[in-house]
């Protein structure tokens, strides 16, 4: 199942949190910026505004009744690869690397500033929007293929062996900027800036999480990677195969 990228003014946004007051700030905040906006209490709720309504983005906090944010965000991804943005009032690493690992796009911990929430927002719709509407343009097909690995940047789509494989957005960013610079070791910091298109700060962890999640999908043997080489103390590599 494929979303339908909207403007980024007319966006909608399915805010997902049992406190009140926190789905309060953040309306306040959004509704300013234009948003379109739906609300949920718990993780079913979510399932069911989403299987009835165009999400262009999910924030998506993690302890929730019901069905929790972490539950909530595989189903999700069963069938969508628009954008999640997890909530927590957990700061341990082993929570993010948790959200990340079930395909959460980002992680943000509580107590959060709203104005850096939104900028967020806005990141991930920009990447969004432009991997949408790239899909939805008439093109030759721009594919990298390695060995029998084939990325189509025009319709954004994996396959390894003739086999589809399903991306979150940033696997993708990542997994293409590796493939457009194959052969040459990229640090976590350069690819977090690009892939994220913001500042590196600390974020180690994001990049690796991401990496392991893309091996899984697209490596016969993720213990043992064919495409993706770590480089130890340095970062990454995309073999040139």
């Amino acid at each position: 199942m494929e979303e339908r990228g909207n403007a980024m003014a007319a966006a909608t946004i399915l805010m997902v949190d049992d406190e009140k007051e926190i789905l309060k700030l953040i309306e306040i905040y959004l509704l300013n910026e234009g948003y379109n906006l739906l609300q949920a209490s718990n993780g079913l709720e979510a399932l069911e505004l989403l299987s009835k309504n165009s999400v262009d983005l999910i924030i998506l906090d993690v302890m929730m009744p019901k069905m929790d944010g972490l539950e909530a965000c595989m189903k999700i991804r069963e069938d969508h690869n628009i954008p999640i943005i997890m909530l927590s009032a957990k700061t341990q690493d082993i929570d993010k690397i948790a959200g990340l690992s079930i395909g959460a796009d980002e992680y943000v911990s509580k107590p959060f500033s709203p104005l850096v929430l939104v900028a967020r927002i806005k990141s991930h719709l920009r990447r969004y929007n432009r991997i949408s509407t790239r899909r939805s343009e008439p093109s030759n097909d721009q594919q990298i293929v390695i060995d029998d690995l084939v990325i189509n940047n025009a319709t954004h789509t994996v396959t390894v062996d003739r086999q589809e494989v399903k991306l979150t957005p940033r696997e993708f960013a990542v997994l293409e900027l590796l493939a457009i610079n194959r052969g040459i070791v990229l640090s976590t910091e350069r690819i977090y800036e690009v892939a994220w298109n913001e500042p590196f700060m600390e974020s180690k962890n994001t990049v690796m999480v991401h990496i392991r999640k893309i091996r899984e999908k697209i490596e016969k043997d993720p213990q043992h990677p064919k495409f993706i080489k770590t480089v130890w103390g340095i970062g990454y590599k995309m073999e040139a195969l």
